[in-house]
């Protein structure tokens, strides 16, 4: 009995993340996937990133989640562009944004101008790793409540990592935490990403991740 495959799900989603890409670079926007799992501090540290950037890049912003436009309102408050994409539906949802999502949002977000543009990804370590949706880097977020051992439990998003970063680091003297082993995980499926230590409340950190950031704008136009 022949089996026949009628949609390649994949192949239709990476066509559409290259229209994205396309219409993005022709604008001259550097995009960054931000993907992480729930909880781990990626809009907080969003927020201290456009706090620290404000008048200087120019920034926008999809927010993807389940539900609730929580996070979009909290990052509307720092007068940015920002569009809110809500992956819920019957079924209970999707546990990621893809493409076509992607592309929908994007008509929504007033791009001219913008030097920058973050997709928040909805909080995943499994779905959001497969789905590429029009970026240039893929930054991986872990926070140190989650333990050492996400990147060997979960290998493909730190894989495909362009860059990682260690949130919540402030929380360290309260907890059971081993760094050197959270490095020594990450390196086993990712030797050459770098790595930022970050706390958006206390604000440790950011300068190193203002400047990849900066150098990634500049890295990503130069190869263009």
């Amino acid at each position: 009995m022949e089996v026949k495959v009628v949609r390649d799900i994949m192949k239709i989603n990476d066509n559409v993340a290259g229209s994205n890409h396309e219409m993005l670079a022709e604008k001259g926007i550097v995009t960054l996937n931000l993907v992480s799992s729930p909880g781990a501090g990626k809009t907080s540290l969003l927020e201290k990133t456009l706090e620290a950037v404000k008048g200087d890049i120019a920034i926008g912003v999809v927010e993807g989640d389940v539900n609730t436009s929580h996070d979009a309102e909290k990052i509307a408050a720092h007068n940015v562009p920002v569009v809110q994409v809500n992956t819920g539906g019957p079924a209970g949802g999707s546990c990621h944004l893809d493409a076509g999502m992607v592309k929908e949002g994007l008509s929504a977000l007033e791009l001219d101008g913008l030097d920058l543009l973050f997709i928040e990804n909805v909080g995943n370590l499994i779905c959001t790793a497969s789905y590429k949706l029009g970026e240039d880097r893929v930054v991986t977020f872990v926070s140190v409540t989650e333990g050492e051992d996400k990147p060997v439990k979960y290998p493909l998003i730190f894989r495909n990592a362009d860059a990682i970063v260690i949130t919540k680091i402030d929380l360290l003297p309260h907890l059971d935490f081993d760094m050197d082993k959270l490095y020594g995980h990450i390196r086993e499926v990712n030797p050459d990403a770098p790595v930022f230590e970050c706390s958006a409340r206390s604000g440790e950190g950011m300068d190193d991740w203002i400047a990849y950031l900066r150098e990634t704008l500049e890295s990503v136009r130069a190869e263009r």
